[in-house]
């Protein structure tokens, strides 16, 4: 290649601001996806007090190729790229077998659906983060340390639930009594 083919890419003026901002947000979009779409599943559980496996065993494979687009740039020949597949592949699927083992009748009958959601979402935290190891993934490796970081949240909430609805009762009424006195003890307009 000569010079004169070179030069106009090489001088070329980089990219706008606000397009590698906007490329920035679509490279994370799928991790802000399972981020998101976890949070709803935690809350949806944490409500409804029973595990949703067939959300679960959705979200497995959505995280797989998730890791596997992570993965895919690192994985420079087909022999690399049909590891990485094989690889996510065998990790979410023994996932989605111990998730199920964990909702057998037998081992349901030492469970409460509260402390198997919160088991399957451990699970789903641990999956994630060794998945994130597997392709090298800082971002993988972050969300499935934001799920652990749940766990404990949830219980707290959970635990917590009926202090965190008395003491937001107690600051409604202190609020009512307060606005009470605040309008009676305004000046009557005369009008």
């Amino acid at each position: 290649m000569s010079s004169a083919e070179t030069g106009p890419q090489a001088t070329s003026p980089a990219a706008p601001p606000a397009t590698r901002r906007l490329s920035f947000w679509l490279k994370e979009l799928p991790f802000a996806l399972v981020l998101i779409l976890t949070t709803l599943g935690v809350a949806y559980t944490s409500f409804s007090k029973q595990p949703i496996v067939g959300f679960w065993e959705l979200l497995a494979p959505l995280i797989a190729l998730v890791c596997i687009g992570s993965g895919w740039p690192s994985a420079t020949d087909r022999t690399a790229r049909l590891t990485l597949i094989g690889s996510q592949a065998m990790h979410w699927l023994a996932f989605i077998v111990v998730m199920n083992v964990l909702l057998l009748p037998g081992v349901q009958r030492n469970f409460t659906a509260n402390s198997t959601a919160i088991a399957v979402f451990t699970l789903l935290a641990l999956g994630t983060f060794t998945a994130g190891l597997q392709v090298y993934s800082w971002q993988v490796c972050s969300l499935g340390l934001a799920m652990a970081l749940a766990v404990p949240a949830i219980a707290w909430i959970e635990n917590s639930a009926l202090i965190v609805v008395v003491i937001f009762a107690m600051m409604l009424a202190v609020g009512v009594v307060v606005w009470w006195h605040w309008r009676k003890s305004a000046p009557a307009d005369p009008g």
